[in-house]
């Protein structure tokens, strides 16, 4: 690791000397990928000096002990060890991650597409706990999102809810949601107390860029106004604002009705209409590396999952990775790094081993 760090960090000059040349100022898109570069080493730098200081102090606090004859100061230096133990275990570890080489993709736009699938209304109030997951773990990382489409149910949960969120990596540590998530819990709706099982599918694809960007005639569109509804069939408004854009040569539909304007409405049916037909693109050109949505969210069926929530025992566990956290309290209140993180460098170790 450490000469992997030493020769990446060789590079942290050269990006340097590169982004204040005419060369890079004159072409925009080099000069956003040596920014995302500079950002990603910059960052490198800033952990690889504080996991050394950890070692250091880490090393003075044995030295300490070996020497001490107090036995008062002894205990303190003791839990001063078990503290540095720990923070240098968990700066190694993200070190490791940060490891896993940049991607063009890692900062584009996201769409997260978050359904209920079995277990009825209590699968539809998932989504929403789902929901509140993401976005508090957008605000921990500093990104930005806003929905897109949704449909609520009754008891307050939503059937299909949709969001773009974009910010620095948010396509990196978010690509790897993507598949079918079971909850087991006693739902607030259960009488008997019993214990319910239920499943959600989230999906996941990057927005187009100017790189590749979608291009839509008008022709290819077949556009239906609707009147907005939200749960229980009260009306959000009382006029003719949803709307549903079916793209004829590739037959994908996609709704919007949050926003009291048809315009408006319309204008973000055609954003998620572009992400689909840009996923739908690149599975066509490279089947054995992009997964078409389906299969990245099964049926939405209980057996078909990638991870569990089990709220009894307050456990998550990641079924890709055999990862099992006793902490799904805080990781519900949207503390998703160490699920996130591991997934990318276990997904890094894979692509290099095939």
């Amino acid at each position: 690791m450490e000469a992997k760090i030493t020769r990446l960090l060789q590079r942290l000059s050269e990006v340097e000397d590169l982004l204040a040349s005419p060369t890079a100022l004159a072409d925009q898109k080099l000069y956003r990928e040596l920014t995302q570069e500079y950002s990603f080493l910059s960052q490198l730098r800033e952990s690889w000096n504080y996991y050394q200081k950890m070692l250091l102090q880490l090393a003075q606090t044995r030295d300490l002990l070996l020497t001490e004859k107090d036995p008062e100061l002894i205990e303190v230096l003791k839990e001063e060890l078990k503290d540095l133990e720990l923070q240098s275990s968990l700066s190694q570890k993200k070190l490791e991650t940060m490891l896993v080489p940049p991607d063009p993709k890692d900062s584009a736009n996201t769409i997260l597409e978050i359904r209920a699938g079995t277990g009825g209304e209590e699968a539809a109030l998932f989504v929403a706990d789902c929901i509140r997951m993401y976005q508090n773990y957008a605000n921990r990382k500093g990104w930005r999102y806003e929905v897109l489409s949704s449909t609520p149910s009754d008891l307050g949960g939503f059937k299909e809810y949709i969001m773009a969120l974009s910010g620095p990596n948010v396509f990196r540590y978010l690509q790897y949601e993507a598949g079918t998530h079971r909850v087991q819990r006693v739902p607030a709706t259960e009488a008997q107390g019993r214990l319910h099982t239920s499943a959600i599918t989230v999906a996941v694809f990057p927005e187009p860029t100017d790189d590749n960007a979608v291009e839509i005639a008008e022709k290819e569109l077949l556009v239906d106004t609707y009147r907005a509804s939200g749960a229980g069939g009260q009306h959000v408004n009382v006029t003719d604002s949803a709307v549903r854009l079916t793209h004829i040569p590739t037959g994908i539909v996609v709704t919007c009705q949050d926003e009291r304007s048809q315009h408006k409405n319309k204008e973000k049916a055609l954003r998620l209409l572009r992400a689909k037909i840009l996923e739908e693109r690149q599975r066509k050109q490279q089947s054995d590396i992009a997964a078409l949505r389906s299969s990245q969210v099964g049926s939405g069926d209980r057996s078909e999952r990638i991870r569990t929530y089990n709220f009894p025992q307050n456990r998550l566990t990641d079924h890709r990775i055999d990862l099992t956290l006793y902490k799904l309290d805080q990781i519900i209140d949207g503390d998703l790094d160490d699920i996130t993180q591991a997934l990318v460098s276990h997904y890094y170790q894979q692509k290099l081993l095939a």
